[in-house]
């Protein structure tokens, strides 16, 4: 808790995976792929709650094995279906759980640490932020397919010191108040903070090719402790 707010996580679970047949409890670094996200949440200073949302059992079992101080709640098959949003999980955890802030977590972004939610959550209360999203900084030059320039003028072309590059959504973990929510249906609205990561963390785990570089990293990150 920190001003007074109630910080929940969540990290939604869900069972029915195609690209990798139950991903968030395959093992990568030693341990099923959400120990990693769970753990930095459990060992955040200012998350007062930690929470699994999923449809399946196999992984409730899982999660609730870990040793962690982690709940979970069940997710009706309406909103475990590859049509459902994230935004659709969220509000039904937000129907039944009480909190301030939610704190959305994906397994996906096991580089995630309790030092990353800690800064990122005191950076949202510093400036008054309603939502937050992390992101990775790029210097580069963006272009559509039809030959339009996204994000600076060629005419004018600036150097690379004198860029401020754009901000890419690596999805790694999100902050709203309750009643940004409720009222956007949304995980972001109103003053929008954006806390940076760096490159690595971008590491998004959806396709097989994906594993062996974030267990690379993971590793480092280790040795790093």
């Amino acid at each position: 808790m920190i001003n007074g707010k109630k910080i929940v996580s969540l990290i939604p679970l869900r069972g029915g995976s195609k690209s990798i047949p139950y991903k968030n409890i395959k093992k990568v670094g030693g341990k099923p792929l959400c120990y990693w996200v769970l753990k930095a949440a459990t060992g955040s200073k200012h998350i007062d709650e930690v929470w699994v949302s999923t449809d399946d059992k196999k992984i409730k079992d899982v999660v609730l094995s870990l040793g962690l101080n982690v709940k979970v709640i069940d997710r009706p098959a309406e909103f475990a279906t590859d049509d459902a949003s994230t935004e659709s999980v969220m509000l039904h955890f937000a129907e039944h759980v009480s909190f301030g802030i939610l704190n959305l977590m994906q397994a996906t972004s096991p580089l995630t640490t309790s030092e990353d939610l800690d800064a990122a959550i005191e950076k949202f209360m510093k400036n008054d932020c309603d939502s937050l999203l992390t992101g990775v900084l790029h210097k580069k030059f963006y272009w559509t397919l039809d030959g339009e320039p996204l994000n600076y003028d060629y005419l004018k072309r600036p150097r690379r010191q004198d860029f401020g590059g754009v901000v890419h959504e690596n999805g790694a973990f999100y902050l709203t108040k309750k009643e940004i929510l409720f009222k956007n249906k949304n995980r972001l609205g109103g003053k929008i903070g954006i806390f940076l990561l760096p490159e690595e963390k971008a590491i998004d785990i959806d396709e097989p090719a994906d594993w062996p570089l974030a267990e690379k990293h993971l590793i480092h990150q280790f040795k790093k402790q």
